[in-house]
């Protein structure tokens, strides 16, 4: 019996494979319907070989089908290979077929008219049948092999479940009896101290040892069942969880934080919500994260001279490194190093981690400027184009304030969800935190947002961030 790890990345290159040879031989399809339906139009070929064998169509056929692949990888379909529903099938394959159709013809095909509509619809239809039915066709026999082979129990996802009580044995029983897709086992029980463990002969993993155990034995998932649903305690075991990189998932009675915002993919699911990524479809999250891309490349690119201005600036404003490097905590609770432009003496924190306040000695004249216009943090979009944060999502933090303000506000926890941001809501709205309480009264924005999170919040908030650059009012 297998486990998910392998199998899922299996899975996922074979939805791939098949996407590409569909979508190749879809193209290659509709090209021969294409030729007949225009061949009465002089399209300039004597025969369908002559103009299949085309340069143009041999460019053509070649370049078509990987940029499908980029619209697939976009709509989310690649995200979750296991455990799809069959309307979540349907409709993500029928929107990217509309897509591709739209796009093709506006790039491609938009010199095809005949001054005929019914031969123009005619050709769109074709195009979008051939790249719908063929997709759709080769994913469903690619899922019902996954199904197959979970009903048979030659796969399986391997859970640990966080609490060794009653509760713990009811959320047990709930996951192999439920009608699903997938096949899930119960690998063992973490004790949670302070719970009426159950004594049984099911594996039970002492809590400080569990870390260990979960990655020797290749764990999938976490299933957090505590018997008592205490807020302070739910959230403090998820800050241990979390660092795993490993879906945690909860059920939608435990925590009212956490399940304020249910998704619809929980709905197709198990009756359980993944704390692990935010309320965002798997499409938003891959435009999200393309845009982070995109947009990075091209400041890092354009703004390049100025860049050399400032570095410039801040060489000569006093003596120190251009670059000023920090660790912070980002998502999961892994830690990277934030890059900044300078704004501060190099002997700035002799005395240990503090945080900026309203005329603050610390920073140079140059600093004090660049804050006004966040010029300091234009170096961050390197951390953007590397994949450890954002351009959009709540602050970062260090590990030295974050264990103050978990102390304070347990549920700052849930921000490790997402990938921290350049800007955020709370800077937005807030601004910059000189203290700790400040900084709880922060983390309020930052889960207004995680409980709202789309491209069109996102979108809002760029809006306010460039209107606060512009305006100079960053301190």
């Amino acid at each position: 019996m297998k486990t998910t790890g392998t199998s899922k990345t299996k899975q996922r290159l074979r939805y791939v494979i098949a996407d590409l040879f569909t979508g190749a031989i879809a193209f290659w399809v509709f090209n021969i319907v294409r030729f007949y339906l225009l061949h009465e139009y002089s399209n300039g070929y004597a025969t369908l070989w002559t103009f299949l064998g085309s340069t143009k169509l041999i460019l053509e056929q070649c370049i078509v089908p990987p940029c499908l692949l980029g619209i697939y990888w976009l709509s989310g379909y690649y995200n979750e290979p296991f455990n799809k529903s069959r309307l979540q099938e349907f409709t993500t394959t029928l929107f990217s077929a509309i897509i591709n159709t739209i796009i093709i013809y506006l790039v491609l095909l938009i010199n095809d008219q005949t001054g005929r509509r019914t031969i123009n619809y005619e050709i769109i239809i074709v195009l979008f049948g051939s790249f719908f039915l063929l997709t759709y066709i080769f994913r469903v026999i690619i899922t019902n092999y996954a199904i197959q082979h979970f009903r048979k129990e030659l796969w399986q996802i391997k859970v640990l479940i966080v609490g060794n009580s009653k509760v713990s044995r009811k959320v047990a029983h709930n996951l192999s009896k439920a009608e699903r897709n997938v096949k899930y086992h119960v690998a063992g029980f973490v004790e949670i101290p302070g719970e009426n463990q159950v004594k049984d002969q099911n594996q039970v993993i002492p809590f400080e040892t569990f870390i260990a155990t979960a990655k020797e034995i290749g764990i999938n998932q976490l299933v957090l069942a505590p018997e008592n649903h205490d807020d302070k305690k739910v959230m403090k075991l998820l800050s241990v969880l979390f660092p795993l990189d490993i879906p945690v998932k909860i059920s939608p009675d435990t925590f009212s934080y956490v399940t304020s915002a249910i998704r619809m993919k929980d709905i197709y699911g198990e009756p359980f919500i993944d704390l692990t990524g935010p309320a965002m479809g798997d499409s938003s999250k891959n435009i999200k994260r393309s845009f982070d891309a995109i947009v990075s490349c091209l400041v890092l690119i354009l703004l390049s001279p100025l860049y050399g201005i400032l570095a410039l600036m801040v060489k000569f404003s006093s003596k120190g490194s251009v670059i000023y490097k920090q660790e912070r905590i980002g998502r999961h609770q892994k830690p990277f190093y934030i890059y900044k432009f300078r704004s501060m003496y190099e002997e700035a924190e002799d005395k240990g981690p503090q945080l900026s306040k309203e005329n603050d000695d610390r920073i140079t004249p140059t600093g004090k400027w660049m804050r006004k216009y966040r010029l300091d943090e234009l170096p961050q979009f390197w951390n953007v184009l590397k994949g450890e944060m954002s351009i959009v999502g709540p602050r970062p933090e260090r590990e030295f304030f974050i264990k103050q303000i978990v102390e304070k506000a347990p549920y700052y926890t849930l921000v490790c969800q997402v990938r921290p941001g350049i800007t955020s809501w709370g800077m937005v709205k807030y601004g910059y935190a000189s203290n700790v309480k400040q900084m709880v009264e922060r983390t309020q924005y930052d889960l207004i947002y995680l409980a709202n999170m789309s491209l069109s919040v996102d979108c809002k908030i760029l809006i306010y961030t460039l209107k606060t650059v512009i305006g100079g009012e960053g301190l």
